[in-house]
């Protein structure tokens, strides 16, 4: 059996998928990753094939040195984005891996987001390249490992309401009010 990073919070309501030595770019896979940890299954897949189609474009926060400025990135707040067809693509496929094992637990398909992801650069490939003078350097690849959970998200929960039935109301502090009297121009006395 594998080993992942974590252990999913509510083993009978989770389903895992890994892949392990993928010949494609560990910097390109991790952010296309953050890019999508958090969101429901269905949107996640939709975000990935817009980037495919580049209709959308995946935000790059570390690695983003020399990374093209985009209109595109102004849709989360950042300048530099890509789109990283082949990240894509190999995410598409372990999430459909981890879905096609949720379906194998009876769970919702509907109801599943991606809970964790996380992606490590596995060990480097190694070939040559031939240079002048006979010289030979090396021309390495950065393949990753990708480890993910989709969890089946539980049902909206109301807010508790007071026992006379109305909703609790925030407590404000007599700071927070005394400031509040100072932006708006009142004074104590009235």
């Amino acid at each position: 059996m594998v080993l992942y990073a974590r252990k999913p919070t509510n083993p009978s309501r989770t389903c895992k998928a890994r892949g392990s030595d993928l010949r494609v770019s560990f910097k390109n896979t991790r952010e296309t990753a953050m890019a999508i940890r958090g969101l429901p299954l269905k949107r996640a897949q939709r975000f990935l094939q817009d980037v495919i189609d580049h209709k959308q474009a995946v935000p790059f926060h570390r690695f983003n040195g020399s990374i093209g400025r985009t209109g595109m990135a102004k849709q989360s707040g950042k300048v530099s984005a890509r789109w990283p067809e082949k990240s894509c693509r190999f995410l598409l496929d372990l999430l459909m891996n981890a879905e096609s094992n949720a379906a194998l637990k009876n769970l919702d398909g509907d109801k599943l987001f991606i809970e964790w992801i996380q992606v490590n650069a596995a060990q480097k490939q190694r070939r040559r390249t031939y240079r002048a003078h006979g010289r030979i350097n090396p021309f390495m690849s950065n393949p990753c490992n990708i480890e993910l959970m989709l969890t089946e998200a539980d049902e909206a929960v109301a807010r508790p309401e007071d026992a006379e039935g109305t909703k609790k109301t925030k407590k404000v502090s007599k700071k927070k009010q005394a400031r509040e009297r100072m932006r708006s121009g009142m004074t104590v006395g009235e």
